[in-house]
């Protein structure tokens, strides 16, 4: 999971191969943002064999993010695209073009 922020807007993504669309969930409660996702686990034995570990199965996580003031919550939107969710979170107007920027430690 990888957070930015520009200028515009901040944005979350969650890198979350072999999951649809269908299995995320977004929701926003008291400035909080959680991000999930809950898949039943499918055991792939093979004939002959049996699992003994495996790290393929994702089967469920759960992120939540204090928002940053100026956020505008009205304007968020998200997307899945090749195993990546985009979450879009928009600054609003009076806190754009504040960039972040390095502190200099003395």
């Amino acid at each position: 999971m990888n957070v930015y922020e520009n200028k515009e807007n901040y944005e979350i993504e969650v890198a979350a191969p072999g999951l649809d669309k269908k299995d995320f969930h977004i929701d926003l409660k008291d400035n909080v943002l959680t991000v999930s996702s809950e898949r039943k686990e499918e055991k792939q034995e093979k004939e002959g064999s049996k699992v003994v570990f495996c790290e393929f199965n994702y089967s469920s996580f759960s992120r939540s993010f204090q928002l940053p003031d100026g956020v505008d919550i009205n304007k968020i939107n998200a997307s899945h695209k090749n195993g990546v969710l985009k979450v879009v979170l928009p600054k609003r107007e009076e806190f754009k073009g504040h960039a972040p920027r390095m502190i200099e430690i003395s």
